[in-house]
């Protein structure tokens, strides 16, 4: 009792002086513009909604760079999956949507989309759709997908501000919302195009933490139900939910352990565990993972413990523990067990540079947040303190993860920021007469502190410094380095001008005007998503990684001599095989750099012993495209399919003919032939290589591809008769041209293209 009582006093004390320092603030504007109370507060209410409205604009325009410079256009891989299946789901309807089975994906077993996805995202999207065409709004289902990401960006914005005022006051509410609007760490997945699940999640992640602020402090039921919808929002939109229904159930923890908690928070968390693990479960990818996997385990334990702890405890064992809960919790188990999951560049942990180029100067600023955090202690402060705590750890785990620290980050600033500037702030109070005259420790206190208010001015002008530098720093961020579509490339040229690299929709919009409709394509999984978006062809496999030894294969066939490739090719029914090269244009991201990842997915599995990643390196331990190079490398069905004729290009002047402008070596295997496949369409700058996979009767007639066949001919019930041949018989055949040659009386060696024939 005497501790809540204490912070109870505390907390009135720190109250009272955030408005006597308000009251100070709004006495200097009322002196400048000379208003009476309620015209002042008239005034600061008007304030507010115009920097709101800027910060919103801001958030909004601040991401159309890459629409301006390029187009309307889908960014990245996964985009192109949304997009598809919200196109889908237009078109047909949610009963068709829920019931789709994709037979153009994971080839030949393809995928049942409406189970497999989290719908939250192309919801929204058709939502808005629809209500726009209500109104009569002609627009494309594209566009609305390019632009859904700024526009939740905007109500990010709002849900900043409401949250930030909750935990301290209006002030650093407004600052962190503009600084939300412009964070890099934001940016990074919000950008107009980035059609991604991170576009709303990150919204609906505020708002959970909203409306979850204020059912602790309230205790009303009515914030408690909305905290419930909010969390199934986030459910049905993003995986990320795992974080959050991980950090309230640790908050009301660390309430129970520090004696905070109360009726206000057993109601809270009570009415959000129940209502939202049902609403959840309504969720068909998601279904009773909630009861099964222990991520959330603690949300469960949390909830069952004031009942039994015991039983929860011993209900552990029992559960499912799915990978992605050790990878975040061990940074190195998905390295050491799961290398299709380290494989991901999302997926690497971070760098130090990364959280500067990300959040700039709220690196330095969030550890002076905390401060204030801890100063004035309560129960939503704890939370936000949680909040950011868990996130830094995260986010060092994972790059991607960045993204969940960036609004935190912006709260953190914008409590700094407000409480510097507000305490000296008050230094620049205007000269009013005293009511009343001061004691003697007040006048000791007024002139113990010289030249305060030049220190003032310097502490608020290097403040002001550093949020304009940071303004600058998120804009050239997100100009350079988060506004360039993966689709789309650009690159400047030595008079200033810029190239368009257009070579993806090239090579996509080649196979979709000049394959058969049912061909079937392999490619390394990064850019399934978008030949089948784009090119409406089937693939072998996407980015949805569901299926680990179906990626193996694939690696295997990558990493193979041609031979071998063109077993597992025939096992896939594979036509045509896409690579991505940039030797030619110093394109890094090519599959060259990748293809040590192929070779460690690809020997696994079982099938894929024979593939060893010490083979594919140089004796002096170097992964090398020249001559020095693993014979193994220089052999390869990726080597020969990224290198096919370019050992006759000359890239760069003074460079021998070969040079591999991203390598920076001369390739060291030029002069070589394809057995097994033969080169369809080769795009503009070379990025894109696509190569048709040769049918068994046209590998060539040469010695080391003759193929022993007898020939038959279908009987009356339907069989296949051998055909027995006398060599006068033979040579009658070979004069007609239906027989290559005649070696003995049984078996020849037919031209398929005319006879029928059988091993």
């Amino acid at each position: 009792m005497a501790r809540k009582t204490f912070s109870n006093n505390t907390a009135g004390t720190v109250a009272k002086v955030s408005e006597a320092k308000e009251n100070q603030l709004l006495g200097l504007l009322a002196s400048v513009v000379g208003k009476t109370p309620e015209e002042r507060v008239q005034i600061k209410w008007l304030l507010t909604l115009v920097i709101l409205v800027l910060a919103c604009s801001l958030a909004f325009l601040s991401r159309l760079f890459a629409v301006i410079r390029f187009e309307s256009v889908i960014h990245e891989f996964d985009p192109y999956f949304n997009y598809r299946t919200t196109q889908h789901l237009v078109e047909k309807g949610v009963f068709e949507f829920h019931n789709w089975f994709d037979d153009r994906a994971w080839y030949p077993l393809g995928r049942i989309v409406g189970g497999t996805i989290y719908p939250g995202l192309m919801v929204t999207s058709t939502i808005i759709y629809k209500i726009l065409h209500l109104l009569h709004v002609t627009i494309d289902i594209r566009n609305v997908c390019v632009f859904l990401a700024p526009l939740f960006s905007a109500f990010t914005t709002i849900v900043t501000y409401l949250l930030t005022k909750e935990l301290r006051d209006e002030k650093s509410g407004l600052v962190a919302a503009c600084m939300v609007a412009v964070v890099p760490g934001y940016i990074s997945r919000s950008v107009a195009g980035s059609y991604d699940n991170e576009g709303i999640a990150i919204f609906c992640m505020l708002l959970t933490y909203y409306f979850w602020v204020k059912a602790v402090k309230t205790g009303s039921l009515f914030w408690a139900s909305g905290t419930a919808l909010a969390y199934f929002y986030m459910v049905s939109s993003w995986g990320g939910y795992v974080f959050l229904i991980n950090l309230i159930p640790l908050h009301v923890l660390v309430l129970m352990f520090t004696g905070r908690f109360n009726q206000n928070v057993y109601v809270a968390y009570s009415t959000l565990y129940v209502l939202g693990t049902i609403l959840s479960m309504q969720i068909s990818f998601v279904g009773f993972q909630p009861l099964q996997t222990s991520e959330h385990m603690g949300a469960l334990g949390v909830f069952d413990c004031p009942v039994d702890w015991k039983y929860t405890l011993c209900l552990y064992d029992r559960l499912t523990q799915p990978h992605r809960f050790y990878s975040m919790l061990d940074p190195t188990y998905a390295k050491n067990h799961i290398p299709i999951i380290a494989s991901v560049s999302e997926h690497q942990p971070t760098t130090w540079s990364s959280y500067y180029f990300d959040l700039q100067f709220l690196v330095f600023l969030f550890p002076l947040g905390l401060y204030y955090c801890f100063k004035n202690l309560s129960n939503e402060n704890i939370f936000i303190i949680l909040y950011g705590v868990t996130s830094i750890y995260f986010s060092g785990v994972m790059v991607r993860l960045m993204l969940v620290l960036a609004p935190v980050m912006c709260v953190m600033g914008g409590i700094a920021v407000s409480g510097i500037l507000s305490s000296y702030m008050c230094n620049f109070d205007a000269p009013r007469k005293p009511q009343k005259p001061l004691s003697n420790r007040q006048m000791k206190m007024d002139t113990d502190l010289p030249m305060k208010t030049e220190v003032a001015m310097g502490v608020i002008g290097f403040m002001t410094l550093f949020l304009i530098l940071f303004s600058f720093h998120s804009t050239w961020v997100t100009s350079e380095a988060y506004s360039s579509p993966s689709i789309v490339l650009a690159a400047s040229q030595g008079d200033g001008s810029r190239r368009i690299f257009d070579d993806f929709r090239e090579a996509y919009y080649w196979l979709r005007c000049n394959t058969d409709e049912n061909a079937k394509v392999m490619s390394w999984w990064d850019y399934g998503y978008q030949i089948t978006a784009m090119a409406n062809r089937t693939v072998i496999v996407d980015n949805n990684t569901w299926n680990n030894t179906h990626i193996s294969r694939v690696g295997q066939a990558m990493a193979s001599s041609e031979d071998h490739a063109y077993e597992i090719m025939r096992e896939l029914n594979v036509d045509y095989v896409l690579v991505l090269f940039g030797g030619l244009t110093g394109f890094a991201s090519d599959d060259i750099n990748k293809f040590l990842w192929m070779v460690r997915i690809g020997g696994s599995t079982p099938l894929g012993e024979h593939i060893k990643e010490k083979d594919y390196f140089s004796p002096s331990g170097e992964f090398r495209m020249d001559a020095s190079g693993s014979q193994t490398m220089l052999n390869c069905l990726m080597y020969k399919m990224c290198y096919y004729r370019f050992g006759e290009v000359h890239t760069e002047p003074g460079k021998p003919s070969g040079y591999d402008r991203v390598r920076q070596t001369e390739i060291g295997n030029k002069n070589f032939q394809l057995t097994v496949l033969e080169e369809a369409f080769t795009t503009e700058h070379w990025l894109v290589r696509i190569y048709k996979v040769k049918d068994l009767h046209n590998r060539g007639l040469s010695s080391s591809y003759d193929i022993p066949v007898r020939l038959a001919r279908r009987t009356r019930k339907g069989h296949e008769r051998p055909i027995r041949l006398n060599n006068q018989k033979n040579t009658g055949l070979v004069e007609q041209g239906l027989i290559a040659s005649s070696r003995s009386d049984r078996t020849c060696f037919v031209k398929p293209s005319i006879c029928r024939f059988s091993e």
